[in-house]
């Protein structure tokens, strides 16, 4: 990890941010300029939040690339594939699904660790704006210092000036960003660490990656609470035959490149066991109605988007299954149910405490 900045600022909201087309321009303008979009396809038609789905330009990751090459200016000036307008908009249905019930075994945990100067430390790893931050420093005891990490200062910068005040009991909360990789965490990088947490990390990791990730969090004797990993499943009102096709396709998408998708909270498990950790999985669905429909509008673009690229031979039927879902999304007739899962992985204590 690398280029640490302690900041000063905070406010606990996300701040206004540009638009989409600020950003990174939208995915139906660079696809007509590169002339692989037809104009009247809605998939294509509608302008999709980057990173608001895997609908990535050629040769690119749906996600947040979270390697870099080493190069000297490798990957300068691209842009986020998290946008803060997704994440922005995301923020309230995660909050929702995040299990409670993993907050308790946690605190318990935290609880038994010495007595630390200055309180909890703990990592965020892919940080993005700082969502999980938000969630659960409010719901822990106790000073606590947020070491932000993501590739991405663009989105650091959010988190730095919307990161938490104060915990459960009042006490200070305070925040450093560092601009890292994931793949290149280690046990020294973690050293100190009362904690690790990441949200919707662990399906866009490869087997290899998550494995270092349970090393160093096993190696630095800390607890891991991981969130919102895609599970391969959706249920959307008054059901499609086109329902299945789409999941399958995308789930497919989702594991291009080695990539676990919704494989990753049971690799995850595994490796985290290897270590002897004691592991606890709970659901975590977002349940999308008419109050979110920004959110489940995007959703679909990118969901039936991700589909189409993993299996071109779907596009006609899917425009028009997409153009149908939209239809009730607007009309306020469509609940869908993505499921999640959260981890909460207990590390052996390198001290040997309970």
């Amino acid at each position: 990890m690398s280029e640490p900045a302690t900041t000063t600022r905070h406010s606990g909201t996300v701040p206004a941010q540009p638009g989409p087309r600020d950003v990174a321009g939208s995915v139906t303008d660079r696809h007509r300029q590169e002339g692989t979009v037809e104009s009247e396809s809605t998939v294509a038609r509608h302008p999709v939040i980057p990173g608001a789905g895997p609908v990535p330009g050629p040769g690119e990751r749906a996600t947040l690339r979270l390697r870099d090459s080493g190069e000297p200016g490798e990957g300068a000036g691209e842009p986020p594939r998290y946008a803060p307008e997704w994440l922005r908009l995301r923020e309230p249905a995660d909050a929702a699904a995040r299990s409670h019930d993993l907050i308790d075994p946690l605190r318990i945990r935290l609880a038994n660790l010495p007595r630390r100067t200055g309180g909890l430390v703990v990592h965020d790893i892919g940080c993005g704006t700082g969502s999980m931050g938000r969630w659960l420093a409010p719901h822990l005891d106790g000073a606590q210092h947020w070491i932000l990490h993501d590739r991405d200062p663009y989105l650091l910068h959010f988190a730095a000036v919307a990161s938490p005040r104060s915990a459960a009991d009042g006490s200070r909360v305070t925040v450093e960003t560092r601009r890292g990789d994931v793949a290149r965490l280690t046990p020294d990088a973690l050293a100190g660490a009362s904690l690790v947490t990441a949200s919707a990390l662990l399906d866009v990791l490869t087997r290899e990656e998550v494995g270092a990730l349970a090393a160093a969090c096993a190696g630095a004797g800390c607890p891991a609470l991981l969130t919102l990993s895609v599970a391969g499943r959706v249920e959307l009102s008054a059901p499609h035959p086109m329902d299945r096709e789409i999941t399958e396709a995308f789930n497919a998408h989702q594991r291009r490149g080695g990539l676990l998708g919704p494989d990753a909270v049971t690799v995850a498990a595994e490796a985290f066991g290897e270590h002897g950790a004691t592991v606890r999985l709970n659901p975590s669905p977002w349940r999308l109605g008419p109050e979110q429909a920004g959110l489940t509008e995007q959703w679909l673009r990118g969901w039936v988007g991700a589909a189409v690229e993993e299996r071109p031979e779907l596009a006609e039927r899917a425009d028009r299954y997409l153009t149908g879902r939209l239809a009730e999304c607007a009309a306020g007739e469509l609940r869908v149910v993505v499921h999640h899962s959260d981890l909460l992985a207990l590390c052996r204590p390198v001290d040997g405490t309970a």
